[in-house]
């Protein structure tokens, strides 16, 4: 089955993208992978310490894929699966769909203000030539009327 793969952050625009990927997965019977990326500068620590800064990563990971995914199962009927990786955030996207011969769209939520898109999306489209998939990029500021039409 294809999968659209859509990564989870603390972004603004990670909802448009979310929504779009759940809509298009449910008009094409496909799945959500959702990815979720815990960057290794969080746990320069004490052993310890950085053991449980890692467990509450964890932990709040999981509570906000629940939100996203009691949404995608309510109103889309899609049952979304979560993988968390940890390193580098662009190198565990490519990484995942390099590994993962299901994912055939990498979705990215583009943010709007002045820093432009975001860092995700500036660094993966400079990448985009050596992807074996495409990226989408849906744009932070649309409503959810105009992703349903698009959908």
């Amino acid at each position: 089955m294809r999968k659209f793969l859509v990564v989870l952050d603390e972004s603004r625009e990670c909802l448009n993208a979310m929504r779009f990927a759940a809509m298009r997965a449910a008009h094409t019977q496909a799945g959500v992978e959702i990815l979720a990326v815990i960057a290794p500068e969080e746990f320069n620590h004490w052993i310890g310490v950085g053991d449980l800064m890692r467990e509450e990563s964890r932990e709040r990971i999981h509570a906000h894929f629940e939100v996203f995914a009691k949404w995608m199962r309510d109103k889309q009927g899609i049952d979304p699966e979560l993988v968390i990786r940890e390193g580098e955030p662009v190198d565990e996207i490519m990484a995942q769909v390099m590994e993962d011969s299901d994912i055939g769209v990498l979705v990215l939520g583009a943010g709007t203000g002045k820093k432009g898109p975001g860092p995700l999306v500036t660094q993966l489209t400079k990448s985009s030539g050596s992807l074996p998939i495409p990226i989408t990029i849906v744009p932070g500021d649309l409503s959810k009327e105009r992703l349903e039409a698009i959908t």
